[in-house]
């Protein structure tokens, strides 16, 4: 390892060592800059990029409290770490869940100043959210608690400043209660100052489906660039939540057989591929708190590997889109040894750092999730650019510019991967920080 990247991991480590999700993510991105960093390590030690690069410009930790529908006042905490803005306007989502702390988002930001970059759009690095579950909540709670959290957050966001969007557990409800409260505090109409809106407020068409739309389309150029064609092959897919709902749609769309969902129970198998009736009840699923992923298994009289990961299954591509590290070396090795062709990743840091290495020396074809599920952020930067010209484009329009997003962080990932003799994942993380650290340079950013 280089001696600059060495010194400023090591320091990371030990300021903090229970942030464990954020040194794994920093890690694996300051591994993949070495060329780059021996390449300008003077210049770079002189201004101290890298040790401002895994700083946060801003951590904003507060208190949300908020009555139940027992008359009982409870209080939750809230953040928003504003992680890099020198590309543009602070972006990266809200996450409600109770597994939120402060580790957890700086990993979840620090990806997101990459994953931007790549798209080519101006727009920074960003994550937040709060440790409130709105699973089981009535809908009067989770009102209450969004106007709550809104109360304290809208001093710290803006269209110019930081433009948040919804993320696990923020849905366009809980979106469209988060700006009508900014709105009723700021007393302007300023749609552009959060993202994943419901489309009656200035959201944008396919927004909901985009992250697994663009996975789809990632996969997609890494196929045609190895002349593997995608129709009749079967994929497996993690998760039920919008980004596997979006990836199963399109992929079916595209000719592949869809032969697996799953939750923390368990997952589905339907050796036939999801019909689109099935992919439909993915939403009724979701849309109620009392439902999960069985209930669809049971109304289609499907079968339901309880406890299981979908890994077991012979597939030719794998896109896990549930959570962090989901995937792991043994799960990896099952793939490999069932003839997996390709896997993408549609979560945030899906795949351990054991699993990536054992399938890139096993030759498979390897998307990281900064580059391959950039979709959603990418369509949340044209939503904002819409709310701009006061103009909604057409479905068509929009996907028709999420293929060119995908089609250019491909090619820029695997430019940076030819030019260095790196794998594609670290040419993605090498464009992505390149951009950046050009424009902390330019800026005199000290």
């Amino acid at each position: 390892m280089n001696s600059y990247i060495k010194e400023v991991y090591d320091h990371l480590v030990e300021r903090a060592p229970e942030e464990r999700e954020f040194h794994q993510a920093a890690k694996e991105v300051l591994d993949s800059l070495e060329k780059v960093v021996s390449e300008n390590e003077v210049e770079y030690r002189r201004v101290a990029l890298l040790e401002r690069l895994v700083e946060p410009e801003r951590t904003i930790i507060f208190k949300v409290p908020w009555e139940d529908d027992n008359g009982q006042t409870q209080v939750n905490k809230g953040y928003r770490i504003q992680f890099n803005g020198s590309i543009g306007p602070y972006k990266g989502g809200l996450r409600f869940n109770p597994t939120v702390r402060l580790g957890l988002l700086k990993f979840l930001g620090f990806e997101q100043i990459f994953k931007n970059s790549l798209t080519g759009l101006p727009i920074g690095g960003a994550k937040g959210g709060s440790d409130f579950d709105p699973s089981h909540k009535s809908d009067s709670e989770i009102k209450r608690f969004c106007k709550s959290f809104m109360t304290e957050l809208y001093r710290h966001i803006g269209p110019y400043v930081d433009v948040p969007a919804g993320d696990l557990g923020v849905t366009g409800k809980e979106i469209g209660y988060l700006y009508g409260q900014y709105r009723r505090i700021k007393g302007i109409s300023e749609n552009g100052v959060i993202t994943g809106k419901p489309i009656s407020i200035g959201g944008s068409l396919i927004r909901p489906e985009a992250t697994g739309y663009g996975l789809s389309y990632f996969l997609k150029e890494i196929l045609d660039d190895n002349n593997i064609n995608i129709s009749g092959k079967k994929v497996s897919i993690s998760g039920y939540g919008n980004v596997a709902w979006g990836a199963a749609l399109k992929m079916k769309e595209l000719g592949a057989k869809v032969v697996t969902l799953s939750s923390s129970r368990g997952y589905i198998h339907v050796e036939d591929g999801l019909t689109k009736e099935m992919i439909d009840y993915m939403l009724v699923v979701r849309a109620d708190s009392n439902k999960n992923l069985k209930d669809l298994a049971e109304k289609f009289k499907l079968d339901f590997q309880v406890g299981k990961k979908p890994w077991e299954v012979p597939v030719d591509f794998a896109l896990p889109c549930a959570t962090q590290n989901e995937l792991d070396l043994e799960d990896a090795q099952k793939l490999v040894n069932n003839g997996v062709i390709a896997v993408c990743e549609g979560a945030n840091m899906p795949c351990t750092p054991d699993a990536i290495q054992y399938f890139e020396k096993n030759n498979v074809k390897y998307g990281c999730g900064k580059a391959a599920n950039a979709g959603g952020v990418a369509i949340s930067a044209l939503e904002m650019s819409q709310n701009s010209i006061r103009y909604s484009w057409t479905a068509e329009t929009v996907d028709n510019k999420l293929v060119d997003i995908m089609k250019h962080i491909y090619r820029s990932s695997k430019e940076m991967s030819l030019k260095y003799n790196v794998t594609l994942s670290q040419g993605a993380n090498i464009a992505g920080f390149l951009k950046v650290a050009n424009a902390m340079l330019v800026q005199g950013d000290y």
